[in-house]
């Protein structure tokens, strides 16, 4: 879309992003029907990673025609950290024995 003007953090304006029941049915609800076994397993991630402490960030994009649209960013926490390492641990402790796949945003 032409006529970008950028981003600018609001995330303060949306006191839901630090309720982890919340933003996990959210991420559940806007991309859980996407096609493609890879944007499941991103929105799987971004739920694990929310329900482990990861911050959510809140970004407003504006165009020069007055359209915004709310991005919605999930970062990381060491309880998501150390998630990721118990699912990909073997049974023998094998830190590698599976495989953990974040997924591809859609």
């Amino acid at each position: 879309m032409e006529g970008y003007l950028g981003e600018k953090d609001v995330t303060q304006h949306y006191d839901h992003v630090r309720n982890p029941g919340y933003m996990s049915l959210k991420y559940i609800q806007m991309y859980g029907s996407i096609d493609g076994a890879h944007h499941k397993d991103w929105v799987m991630d971004q739920v694990a990673r929310i329900l482990n402490g990861a911050p959510v960030t809140v970004r407003e994009a504006s165009w020069s025609n007055g359209h915004t649209e709310l991005r919605y960013n999930v970062g990381t926490s060491d309880a998501y950290d150390n998630y990721v390492i118990e699912c990909k641990m073997g049974e023998d402790g094998d830190p590698e024995a599976y495989e953990y796949s974040i997924g591809i945003a859609p």
